[in-house]
């Protein structure tokens, strides 16, 4: 194109913009959008400059408390509470994931059994955490025992510095408390009486799973308060952490089924590898479709879990964080098991369902304590370690004779122990602890892999061997206590409704899962 035909087309261009202004029309249409873009550019550079300040660094938000108004701090309450409810409901979705997981794996014949234990169990849990469960474990007290607000009485309108409303809190939490009442039903499937299961299951819910919580979750539970001033061992200068309840909720848990298994012993007829290898072993799971359905359920309620942990939707990046380190952990820990079933497992050279399924949920176990404070890289490594884990412990519990139908002490038990501990070696250094208003990074938690030394690992190490040893010898006593009991009151279930046609579920309850 040549300079005169360029200059001919600027020429046209500028004779139609001095044609458009002569008409009142166009030039009113055209002052009209401009105005329209400048209000727009206004409106983008007043955001620039005013949302940092209400929005900037989550820090900054923590540190800014004081100057929310009233409505403010109302609307954030509100968004936090609804955050906490909508958790609390995925946690307690989690029932269906266990009832579906146990009676997969379980035998055909224990099945009705399972989901009437479910049912009651969570029935139970309810009302006793209504009435004293929810006082003692997070009611002010001592470093033992909380001691106020039993049936709910006296209680505020939100719990803490938190701001949800209490009542919102107390559900989160018990669906929670059912979680670690359900754990233990899955080691003694098979062989307990219906009346024995609802009287342990009082002693757990009602006492053991919240007096032992208290010390962890309580507000004045003296492992939280471990290593300050006037506390439990201050010259630790570190207190025991656990996010979301590797610890409070799954070693608990697998403590008690640990308990419950030895006192009930192995189901008749079962035998293990150490005796005959061609012939030992888990009996085979009448229904691997229904158990893995119910292991995505739980990997689903696990987003309840430990975001919800929060408590707080305004930490939008912890939300974030936790989310994430729950599904790398628990795709590790699958992975890992599986391959350790198909290289060193009794049927080499198979990849086995059952091991890929508790796998992932040793994952998901072992990141529920360190989830907020790990990066996703260790995440996946603590995730796998935790596979590894819980098929050792499975064949250990095989050649130790103790029947466990479901690897709920290798999962829940004996991962929990090593998801608590693995925050003293996983811990990034980045993160300090979530608020109702975001995060406050001004003091992050850093484990021995990041250069922080060995204090946070000794602070897990104390509050993960005291509960776990408590637990365990609690159990053990609750459990014996109910085998005593005269029939039908007693723990195991007589022979014959153990052996005979029907099994369980006709003894117990009179009906049968499948009809031919």
């Amino acid at each position: 194109m040549n300079l005169i035909t360029i200059n001919n087309a600027r020429g046209r261009y500028f004779d139609r913009i001095r044609g458009n202004l002569s008409k009142p029309k166009d030039w009113k249409f055209g002052i009209t959008i401009l105005a329209g873009k400048m209000i727009g550019l206004f409106a983008v550079l007043s955001a620039m400059m005013l949302l940092p300040g209400l929005l900037g660094s989550t820090t900054a938000m923590a540190a800014d408390v004081d100057t929310y108004t009233a409505h403010e701090t109302s609307v954030i309450n509100t968004i936090n509470t609804v955050w906490t409810l909508v958790a609390a409901f995925l946690v307690f979705g989690m029932q269906a994931g266990f009832v579906m997981l146990e009676a997969g794996f379980a035998r055909k014949r224990e099945t009705v059994n399972i989901l009437v234990e479910c049912i009651l169990d969570t029935a139970i849990c309810g009302l006793s955490f209504w009435a004293i469960g929810y006082a003692f474990m997070f009611s002010e007290g001592n470093g033992f025992i909380g001691q106020h607000w039993f049936f709910l009485q006296g209680v505020p309108d939100t719990y803490g510095a938190t701001g949800v409303a209490i009542l919102a809190h107390w559900i989160f939490q018990f669906a929670f408390a059912d979680t670690a009442s359900t754990i233990t039903s899955g080691a003694m499937i098979g062989r307990t009486s219906f009346r024995g299961d609802i009287i342990y299951s009082i002693g757990v819910t009602a006492f053991i799973y919240p007096i032992i919580g208290h010390w962890a979750w309580g507000p004045d539970g003296f492992l939280a308060t471990m290593g300050t001033p006037g506390h439990f061992l201050p010259s630790l200068g570190q207190g025991f952490r656990d996010f979301a309840g590797s610890t409070v909720v799954h070693t608990i848990g697998g403590m008690v089924s640990l308990a419950g298994a030895i006192v009930l012993g192995p189901r008749i007829g079962r035998i293990f590898l150490r005796d005959n290898r061609a012939q030992g072993g888990l009996p085979a799971a009448h229904s691997l479709p229904l158990a893995t359905v119910g292991a995505f359920l739980l990997w689903f309620g696990w987003y309840g879990f430990n975001p919800g942990s929060t408590l707080s939707a305004m930490d939008f990046q912890g939300i974030g964080r936790i989310a994430a380190n729950t599904t790398l952990a628990a795709c590790a820990g699958s992975l890992a098991a599986m391959f350790c079933a198909l290289w060193y497992g009794p049927f080499r050279g198979k990849f086995d369902t059952g091991f890929a399924i508790n796998g992932m949920l040793a994952g998901l176990v072992a990141i529920t304590c360190p989830c907020y404070w790990v990066s996703p890289f260790g995440s996946i490594i603590l995730g796998g370690i935790s596979g590894i884990i819980v098929f050792a412990g499975v064949y250990f519990m095989e050649y130790l004779r103790i029947d466990d139908p479901v690897g709920a002490v290798s999962v829940h038990g004996f991962n929990g122990i090593w998801g608590t501990l693995s925050l003293g070696l996983f811990a990034s250094g980045q993160y300090g602890s979530t608020g109702p208003l975001g995060a406050d990074n001004s003091a992050p938690v850093t484990g021995l892999f990041y250069g922080g030394g060995w204090s946070v690992l000794k602070a897990q190490a104390i509050g993960s061997f005291t509960i776990t040893a408590v637990t365990l010898g609690i159990s053990l006593l609750l459990m014996l206590a109910v085998s005593k009991l005269p029939y039908p009151y007693k723990l195991r279930v007589e022979a014959e409704g153990e052996t005979g046609t029907g099994g369980l579920d006709v003894w117990e309850h009179g009906a049968e899962a499948y009809h031919d």
